[in-house]
């Protein structure tokens, strides 16, 4: 299938303000495009003063974690971040990996072994003896896995009010109420705790073959390692989904947020939209009615420093 993505999103900056984005599609999927992929950046100035947006440079780098992020400076004022991109997408949903064993720890490559460690959100040391008791009677591997995430989609409840940037998967695990982030925080920390590498996930995830559910907006699930492979796992939603268009990964939320901003960025205008279209580049129709569980709730991130 083809799905076209494209998002518009716009700030208000008091003074000049250097900001990183992480608004590409995954490196990873370079050669499932079937367009370009190119950020734009413009300073919107008023009518009065310039007809046309000043489109700003932009350098591009891969970050640590195999990301591709844009990085500028951008003068006070208004600013427009906006792309689109096709892509090629399997006609299946996410795939599963039922009865497929543990890794063990001595051939888990030495890039994802950071991905069982704590980070910010993931507080690892403080959840061992509590995912032991939770889930060690389980099979090593996807059983455990699957047993996590099902655990955590059923003890969390989902609310945008309860989102704060602040929030630990300790505050989730006694809180039990979060946004997509936080179910997703929960779910890597207990993984991770059961010796499976766990990293956290951006990107989109459209109405594709489910009824409109909303507004659009990016999305956060989580990838396991298991079998020389990742596989996507989502305690939010907890059912194969199709179309999910990676941006970003990273040890939790802090390592992918759509834009950073090194000051003051007041957003002004947020637009996404990830759908499927055709050959000729029209919108697929999508189905009347499924249940409300299958409909897409998650949330872009943005954050200042």
């Amino acid at each position: 299938m083809l799905i076209k993505s494209e998002f518009d999103i716009q700030f208000h900056l008091p003074a000049e303000t250097p900001v990183i984005a992480l608004l590409h599609a995954h490196p990873s999927l370079d050669e499932q495009l079937r367009s370009s992929d190119v950020l734009k950046v413009e300073h919107i100035l008023p009518a009065a003063e310039r007809e046309n947006p000043l489109q700003l440079a932009v350098e591009e780098y891969i970050d640590s974690f195999g990301n591709r992020c844009s990085r500028f400076v951008a003068p006070a004022g208004a600013i427009r971040l906006s792309g689109v991109h096709i892509i090629s997408a399997p006609e299946t949903p996410d795939p599963q990996g039922v009865g497929i064993g543990a890794t063990p720890i001595q051939d888990v490559p030495a890039e994802a072994l950071q991905y069982l460690l704590a980070s910010r959100y993931c507080q690892v040391d403080q959840f061992g003896g509590i995912a032991q008791d939770l889930f060690g009677f389980y099979a090593p591997g996807w059983e455990t896995a699957a047993a996590i995430r099902d655990w955590v989609h059923e003890k969390v409840a989902f609310n945008y009010m309860a989102a704060r940037s602040t929030k630990t998967a300790m505050d989730v695990f006694t809180e039990r109420i979060g946004v997509c982030r936080d179910f997703q925080h929960l779910a890597v920390t207990l993984t991770r705790c059961m010796n499976i590498p766990a990293r956290y996930v951006t990107g989109y995830l459209g109405d594709i073959r489910v009824p409109a559910g909303g507004a659009g907006d990016f999305s956060a699930w989580y990838q396991v390692y298991l079998d020389g492979r990742w596989w996507d796992m989502d305690a939010r939603h907890n059912e194969p989904r199709y179309g999910r268009i990676l941006m970003a990964v990273g040890r939790d939320a802090a390592d992918v947020a759509i834009t950073t901003s090194f000051g003051v960025a007041n957003l002004t205008h947020f637009f996404v939209e990830s759908k499927e279209i055709d050959a000729d580049g029209n919108p697929v129709p999508l189905p009347a009615k499924v249940p409300l569980a299958a409909f897409p709730e998650a949330e872009g991130e943005v954050q200042e420093r």
